[in-house]
């Protein structure tokens, strides 16, 4: 089956000896084994922050980082930060992202976010981009990075992190660890993001009102809903966000 095309998307090769236990310190999951499939992660600050999502890809010889192409760069530039003296090499590897839905084709990996989200291949063949990938993202609540997953302001545990399968509580030590993991054990979350549905549209990152109070903001919209980040206590009944109506049942 072919795919399409992510021409929004670049592969970093993860290169030398230390490369699995350099990422391995590094991001919220582990890199898995080879032949184990695509691993969705994160990188964080040491104040627990997100800075970038991405797919990790351990084929054995090498890591391949799926992440978003229009911040590829300063990905390699954070991970060579943290190289030292790790025999690590970080260069982009030359190969194309494709994505698609239904039976994957061979050499193709399950997407490990969401079932919805079909399969991705490297280096394969791919068409132009006809999927409704937003309206897909929406319905899962799954954020995409630059739009609900903010730089040095998004904690993934408000993100989804656990439902999408991108943090690992008992790996041990990362960068953010520690923040993160007092979020999991010692608080309720109190905020984070959701699917809401949409009468209307609104720009991404509209502020969300119940009456006069802001609750929330929203973001991706797409087939009568959208992605909001909500405050759980504050959110409900009568919401609007610019021209658009709001409406959130919690779970």
């Amino acid at each position: 089956m072919v795919g399409e095309r992510a021409s929004d998307r670049a592969v970093l090769r993860i290169g030398g000896a230390d490369r699995v236990k350099f990422l391995h310190g590094l991001v919220t999951r582990d890199v898995g084994a080879p032949g184990t499939g695509l691993v969705y992660s994160a990188l964080l600050t040491p104040q627990g922050k997100y800075l970038f999502d991405f797919f990790l890809l351990n084929r054995g010889e090498d890591i391949l980082v799926d992440v978003k192409a229009d911040v590829a760069a300063r990905l390699a530039q954070r991970l060579a930060m943290y190289r030292l003296r790790a025999d690590v090499t970080i260069e982009d590897s030359g190969l194309s992202v494709v994505r698609g839905l239904g039976e994957a084709p061979e050499g193709a990996f399950a997407d490990p976010r969401d079932p919805s989200l079909g399969w991705r291949g490297y280096g394969m063949e791919g068409g132009d981009p006809v999927i409704e990938w937003d309206a897909i993202r929406v319905a899962a609540c799954v954020p995409e990075t630059g739009i609900e997953l903010v730089q040095d302001d998004s904690y993934i545990l408000e993100a989804g992190f656990d439902r999408l399968a991108g943090v690992d509580h008992r790996k041990g030590c990362y960068v953010g660890q520690e923040v993160t993991a007092r979020m999991k054990h010692k608080t309720e979350l109190r905020k984070g993001l959701v699917t809401v549905g949409v009468e209307g549209a609104a720009p991404v990152g509209t502020p969300i009102l119940a009456g006069d109070r802001e609750v929330g903001v929203l973001y991706t919209q797409a087939g009568g809903r959208g992605i909001a980040y909500l405050r759980f206590d504050r959110a409900g009944g009568e919401m609007r966000a610019g021209d658009a109506k709001v409406t959130w049942e919690p779970a």
